[in-house]
């Protein structure tokens, strides 16, 4: 595996356009274009790193890692959630992404119905786009930072309250007053605190909200994905196998062109099966894959376009919200 060449190109998008948003101020379009360019450091570059994928050399993964804190984020953070929820995937109890949008949006269903169920969530399918597009903006609010621990991962039983986040702490802080500056602060001296800067400031975070977001959320929340897989096998009897749970759990669409521009996420079956593995492969490894879950009985779930995984995450947001699972099992409630 040699470095990712092409993580290089997303990081050279997103200067250029931090350096317009700097030394020319803000406005609706460098906004959106500004935005998307950090959903792909987000799905490309800071995920290879800090997955150890992006390079042989253990340096430069940990540098290109830093591309989470150039985006509102934070490296330490994210991999406190993110490898969490490598190991517990869709786990109801386990996964931090599972339980990130509740109470707003349920993405888990229970046996007896969702305990954190409300009669809003029968239209969560029509506000669940809008909701993502908040994510930047409740990043902002979140004080997980000042702790350097993942409230999320907190909430599924992680500790990682140790010497190692404890002295870097202040890295951190020092990290998002930086990005506070440069996205918040200096948007309002040029333009001053007027509503057109705060829309700027909001289209900004919006469209690398749903850049990032809805390319993350629908790999793992479609119709008929396995949901609690480790409690579907022993209800069943059965020995719990963690690959074939992280394929049952996860969804692929598209192919190469799709890889180059989500950083090999849109393989999100070939990327929980090999997550060190540089995405620049997956394509390759894909055919195989299929192959060998075919002869094994696994359930690969391919979708040839991103909008029709899209349209399975939007029904199945629905069918969730609505209670229709009647257990951990993906079947639905004939109405």
């Amino acid at each position: 595996m040699g470095t990712n060449l092409f993580l290089f190109y997303p990081t050279l998008q997103h200067k250029t356009k931090q350096y317009f948003w700097i030394t020319q101020g803000s406005s609706y379009k460098l906004a959106v274009l500004y935005g998307v360019s950090c959903g792909l450091i987000g799905l490309n570059v800071q995920h290879d790193a800090n997955h150890g994928a992006a390079s042989k050399k253990v340096w430069l993964n940990d540098l290109l890692g830093f591309g989470a804190d150039l985006i509102g984020g934070n490296k330490w953070i994210w991999m406190e959630k993110h490898w969490t929820h490598h190991a517990y995937t869709n786990h109801k109890d386990k996964d931090p992404d599972g339980i990130a949008a509740e109470p707003v949006i349920l993405f888990n269903h229970y046996p007896k119905g969702h305990p954190a169920r409300k009669w809003y969530h029968s239209m969560q399918a029509i506000f669940f786009v809008p909701v993502l597009a908040g994510y930047w903006l409740s990043s902002m609010l979140s004080l997980d930072f000042v702790l350097l621990l993942d409230g999320n991962a907190q909430l599924v039983g992680m500790n990682f309250d140790n010497a190692f986040t404890q002295k870097r702490r202040k890295f951190a802080m020092l990290s998002r007053a930086i990005y506070m500056m440069i996205h918040i602060g200096i948007p309002v001296y040029r333009n001053g605190a007027t509503l057109t800067t705060l829309g700027h400031i909001m289209t900004f975070g919006a469209a690398g909200s749903l850049s990032l977001g809805l390319l993350f959320v629908l790999s793992h929340n479609f119709e008929e994905v396995d949901r609690d897989p480790t409690e579907d096998a022993r209800r069943n009897g059965e020995s719990i196998c963690w690959y074939k749970s992280q394929v049952e759990t996860s969804s692929t669409y598209g192919g190469f062109l799709a890889g180059a521009l989500t950083g090999g996420l849109n393989f999100q079956i070939e990327h929980h099966l090999f997550p060190r593995m540089c995405s620049a492969y997956y394509p390759y490894i894909a055919p195989k894959v299929r192959e060998v879950c075919k002869k094994h009985g696994v359930k690969y779930t391919y979708y040839p376009w991103l909008w029709q995984n899209f349209m399975s995450t939007m029904r199945y947001v629905h069918q969730t919200g609505m209670g229709y699972y009647l257990d951990s099992t993906p079947t639905k409630k004939e109405l």
